[in-house]
Protein backbone atom coordinates (compact mmCIF):
# COMPACT_ATOMS: atom_id res chain seq x y z
CA UNK A 1 0.00 0.00 0.00
CA UNK A 2 1.37 3.48 -0.81
CA UNK A 3 2.68 5.84 1.83
CA UNK A 4 0.20 8.39 3.10
CA UNK A 5 0.33 11.66 1.17
CA UNK A 6 2.24 10.26 -1.82
CA UNK A 7 0.92 9.52 -5.32
CA UNK A 8 -0.09 5.92 -5.78
CA UNK A 9 2.78 3.91 -7.31
CA UNK A 10 2.51 2.94 -10.93
CA UNK A 11 2.23 -0.79 -10.33
CA UNK A 12 -0.33 -0.40 -7.54
CA UNK A 13 -2.58 1.70 -9.74
CA UNK A 14 -2.14 -0.68 -12.63
CA UNK A 15 -2.85 -3.78 -10.56
CA UNK A 16 -6.21 -5.05 -9.38
CA UNK A 17 -6.95 -1.85 -7.43
CA UNK A 18 -8.79 0.90 -9.27
CA UNK A 19 -9.21 4.15 -7.38
CA UNK A 20 -12.36 6.27 -7.60
CA UNK A 21 -12.60 9.76 -6.14
CA UNK A 22 -16.09 10.71 -4.91
CA UNK A 23 -16.67 14.46 -4.62
CA UNK A 24 -20.02 15.00 -2.92
CA UNK A 25 -21.00 17.44 -0.16
CA UNK A 26 -24.01 15.43 1.07
CA UNK A 27 -22.65 13.05 3.74
CA UNK A 28 -25.35 10.41 3.22
CA UNK A 29 -24.83 10.25 -0.54
CA UNK A 30 -21.05 10.28 -0.12
CA UNK A 31 -21.21 7.40 2.38
CA UNK A 32 -23.66 5.44 0.22
CA UNK A 33 -21.46 5.75 -2.87
CA UNK A 34 -18.33 4.93 -0.90
CA UNK A 35 -19.86 1.80 0.60
CA UNK A 36 -21.22 0.60 -2.73
CA UNK A 37 -18.01 1.15 -4.70
CA UNK A 38 -15.86 -0.35 -1.95
CA UNK A 39 -18.14 -3.39 -2.02
CA UNK A 40 -17.59 -3.61 -5.77
CA UNK A 41 -13.83 -3.89 -5.18
CA UNK A 42 -12.72 -0.31 -5.88
CA UNK A 43 -10.38 1.74 -3.72
CA UNK A 44 -12.27 4.89 -2.75
CA UNK A 45 -11.22 8.45 -1.95
CA UNK A 46 -13.82 10.99 -0.78
CA UNK A 47 -14.05 14.77 -0.71
CA UNK A 48 -16.81 17.11 0.45
CA UNK A 49 -15.57 20.33 -1.18
CA UNK A 50 -13.83 21.45 -4.33
CA UNK A 51 -10.62 22.23 -2.43
CA UNK A 52 -10.61 18.76 -0.88
CA UNK A 53 -11.18 17.28 -4.35
CA UNK A 54 -8.15 19.07 -5.77
CA UNK A 55 -6.06 17.85 -2.85
CA UNK A 56 -7.31 14.24 -3.20
CA UNK A 57 -6.66 14.34 -6.95
CA UNK A 58 -2.93 14.32 -6.15
CA UNK A 59 -3.48 10.63 -5.44
CA UNK A 60 -4.17 10.15 -9.17
CA UNK A 61 -7.60 8.49 -9.17
CA UNK A 62 -8.66 6.38 -12.15
CA UNK A 63 -12.14 7.96 -12.25
CA UNK A 64 -13.87 10.89 -10.54
CA UNK A 65 -17.54 11.22 -9.55
CA UNK A 66 -18.02 14.99 -9.22
CA UNK A 67 -21.06 16.72 -7.76
CA UNK A 68 -21.73 20.01 -9.55
CA UNK A 69 -23.26 21.76 -6.54
CA UNK A 70 -20.36 22.06 -4.10
CA UNK A 71 -20.33 24.51 -1.17
CA UNK A 72 -17.07 26.30 -1.92
CA UNK A 73 -16.56 26.03 -5.69
CA UNK A 74 -18.65 25.34 -8.77
CA UNK A 75 -18.17 21.75 -9.90
CA UNK A 76 -17.48 22.91 -13.45
CA UNK A 77 -14.58 25.05 -12.23
CA UNK A 78 -13.24 22.10 -10.22
CA UNK A 79 -13.39 20.01 -13.39
CA UNK A 80 -11.48 22.63 -15.37
CA UNK A 81 -8.77 22.78 -12.71
CA UNK A 82 -8.45 19.00 -12.55
CA UNK A 83 -8.29 18.72 -16.33
CA UNK A 84 -5.02 20.67 -16.30
CA UNK A 85 -3.40 17.65 -14.64
CA UNK A 86 -5.65 14.58 -14.94
CA UNK A 87 -6.98 12.82 -18.04
CA UNK A 88 -9.11 10.27 -16.15
CA UNK A 89 -12.89 10.10 -16.75
CA UNK A 90 -14.91 12.68 -14.81
CA UNK A 91 -18.60 11.91 -14.34
CA UNK A 92 -20.82 14.74 -13.09
CA UNK A 93 -23.51 14.07 -10.47
CA UNK A 94 -26.40 16.52 -10.71
CA UNK A 95 -30.09 16.78 -9.83
CA UNK A 96 -31.05 18.77 -12.91
CA UNK A 97 -29.57 19.18 -16.36
CA UNK A 98 -30.44 21.35 -19.35
CA UNK A 99 -28.88 21.15 -22.79
CA UNK A 100 -26.84 24.29 -22.11
CA UNK A 101 -25.58 22.78 -18.83
CA UNK A 102 -24.44 19.67 -20.67
CA UNK A 103 -22.51 21.73 -23.19
CA UNK A 104 -20.82 23.68 -20.40
CA UNK A 105 -19.91 20.46 -18.61
CA UNK A 106 -18.42 18.83 -21.67
CA UNK A 107 -16.54 22.03 -22.49
CA UNK A 108 -15.09 21.97 -18.96
CA UNK A 109 -13.74 18.48 -19.59
CA UNK A 110 -16.47 16.24 -18.19
CA UNK A 111 -17.12 12.86 -19.78
CA UNK A 112 -20.66 12.02 -18.67
CA UNK A 113 -23.63 13.05 -16.52
CA UNK A 114 -25.46 10.94 -13.96
CA UNK A 115 -28.79 12.41 -12.86
CA UNK A 116 -29.93 12.28 -9.25
CA UNK A 117 -31.69 10.25 -8.04
CA UNK A 118 -29.90 7.34 -9.68
CA UNK A 119 -29.76 3.62 -9.03
CA UNK A 120 -26.49 2.24 -7.76
CA UNK A 121 -26.60 -0.45 -10.45
CA UNK A 122 -26.82 2.22 -13.16
CA UNK A 123 -23.97 4.17 -11.60
CA UNK A 124 -21.87 1.01 -11.35
CA UNK A 125 -22.52 0.19 -15.00
CA UNK A 126 -21.53 3.71 -16.08
CA UNK A 127 -18.35 3.55 -14.02
CA UNK A 128 -17.39 0.17 -15.50
CA UNK A 129 -18.06 1.37 -19.04
CA UNK A 130 -15.83 4.43 -18.65
CA UNK A 131 -13.07 2.43 -16.98
CA UNK A 132 -13.11 -0.14 -19.80
CA UNK A 133 -12.92 2.65 -22.37
CA UNK A 134 -10.06 4.26 -20.45
CA UNK A 135 -8.18 0.96 -20.23
CA UNK A 136 -8.48 0.41 -23.99
CA UNK A 137 -7.30 3.96 -24.71
CA UNK A 138 -4.44 3.68 -22.24
CA UNK A 139 -3.16 0.48 -23.80
CA UNK A 140 -2.82 2.31 -27.10
CA UNK A 141 -1.10 5.38 -25.69
CA UNK A 142 1.77 4.02 -23.57
CA UNK A 143 5.22 4.17 -25.15
CA UNK A 144 8.42 2.83 -23.57
CA UNK A 145 11.70 4.66 -24.09
CA UNK A 146 15.30 4.01 -23.02
CA UNK A 147 16.31 3.96 -19.35
CA UNK A 148 12.96 2.48 -18.33
CA UNK A 149 11.02 5.65 -19.09
CA UNK A 150 7.35 5.12 -20.00
CA UNK A 151 5.16 7.94 -21.28
CA UNK A 152 1.42 7.44 -21.03
CA UNK A 153 -0.01 10.01 -23.43
CA UNK A 154 -3.58 9.12 -22.55
CA UNK A 155 -3.13 9.75 -18.82
CA UNK A 156 -0.51 12.47 -19.44
CA UNK A 157 1.91 10.81 -17.02
CA UNK A 158 5.54 9.68 -17.05
CA UNK A 159 6.82 6.62 -15.20
CA UNK A 160 10.38 5.62 -14.41
CA UNK A 161 10.32 2.15 -12.91
CA UNK A 162 7.84 2.49 -10.06
CA UNK A 163 8.27 6.27 -9.83
CA UNK A 164 5.46 8.46 -11.07
CA UNK A 165 6.57 11.74 -12.66
CA UNK A 166 3.67 14.16 -12.60
CA UNK A 167 4.44 17.14 -14.82
CA UNK A 168 2.45 20.38 -15.03
CA UNK A 169 0.36 20.74 -18.17
CA UNK A 170 2.79 22.86 -20.21
CA UNK A 171 5.78 20.70 -19.33
CA UNK A 172 3.97 17.52 -20.34
CA UNK A 173 2.88 19.18 -23.59
CA UNK A 174 6.54 19.93 -24.38
CA UNK A 175 7.52 16.32 -23.60
CA UNK A 176 4.68 15.03 -25.78
CA UNK A 177 5.66 17.27 -28.70
CA UNK A 178 9.33 16.29 -28.63
CA UNK A 179 8.93 12.60 -27.78
CA UNK A 180 6.42 11.96 -30.55
CA UNK A 181 8.97 13.33 -33.05
CA UNK A 182 12.27 11.76 -31.86
CA UNK A 183 15.33 13.22 -33.58
CA UNK A 184 13.43 16.19 -35.00
CA UNK A 185 14.73 19.59 -33.93
CA UNK A 186 12.22 22.19 -32.69
CA UNK A 187 13.25 25.77 -32.13
CA UNK A 188 11.87 27.67 -29.13
CA UNK A 189 9.42 29.68 -31.20
CA UNK A 190 7.86 26.56 -32.71
CA UNK A 191 7.59 24.88 -29.31
CA UNK A 192 6.01 28.01 -27.86
CA UNK A 193 3.42 28.19 -30.65
CA UNK A 194 2.60 24.48 -30.34
CA UNK A 195 2.21 24.52 -26.55
CA UNK A 196 0.98 28.03 -25.74
CA UNK A 197 -0.79 28.68 -29.04
CA UNK A 198 -0.47 31.50 -31.50
CA UNK A 199 -2.37 33.77 -29.13
CA UNK A 200 -0.19 32.91 -26.12
CA UNK A 201 0.86 35.90 -24.05
CA UNK A 202 4.52 35.68 -23.18
CA UNK A 203 7.97 35.11 -24.61
CA UNK A 204 9.44 32.01 -26.21
CA UNK A 205 12.31 32.29 -23.70
CA UNK A 206 9.96 30.65 -21.18
CA UNK A 207 10.47 27.41 -23.13
CA UNK A 208 14.06 27.17 -21.91
CA UNK A 209 12.97 27.38 -18.28
CA UNK A 210 10.34 24.68 -18.78
CA UNK A 211 12.88 22.42 -20.49
CA UNK A 212 15.28 22.99 -17.57
CA UNK A 213 12.59 21.85 -15.12
CA UNK A 214 11.72 18.79 -17.22
CA UNK A 215 15.38 17.77 -17.39
CA UNK A 216 15.73 18.14 -13.64
CA UNK A 217 12.79 15.79 -13.09
CA UNK A 218 14.13 13.26 -15.60
CA UNK A 219 17.67 13.46 -14.17
CA UNK A 220 16.34 12.81 -10.66
CA UNK A 221 14.55 9.70 -11.99
CA UNK A 222 17.75 8.41 -13.68
CA UNK A 223 16.42 9.24 -17.15
CA UNK A 224 18.98 11.86 -18.16
CA UNK A 225 19.71 12.81 -21.75
CA UNK A 226 16.23 12.35 -23.18
CA UNK A 227 16.01 16.01 -24.29
CA UNK A 228 19.04 17.16 -26.25
CA UNK A 229 20.06 20.75 -26.99
CA UNK A 230 21.00 21.58 -30.55
CA UNK A 231 23.04 24.71 -29.95
CA UNK A 232 21.84 27.76 -31.81
CA UNK A 233 18.75 25.92 -33.04
CA UNK A 234 16.58 24.36 -30.33
CA UNK A 235 15.75 21.01 -28.74
CA UNK A 236 15.07 17.45 -29.79
CA UNK A 237 14.10 14.15 -28.18
CA UNK A 238 17.00 11.70 -28.25
CA UNK A 239 16.66 9.19 -31.06
CA UNK A 240 18.06 5.80 -30.04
Amino acid sequence: MPEEGHPLPYLWRRGRHVTILIVEDEPDIRAMLGDYLTGEGYAVLTAATGREAIDCARRLPDLILLDIGLPDMDGLEVCRLLRDHLPCPILFLTARIEEADKLQGFAAGGDDYILKPFSLRELGARVQAHLRRETRARSRTQVRFDQGLVIDYGRRMLYAGEQTLELPKKEFDIVALLSTHPGQVFDRERIYEAVWGLDGVGDSAVVSEHVRRIRARLDAASCAGMIETVWGVGYRWAKR
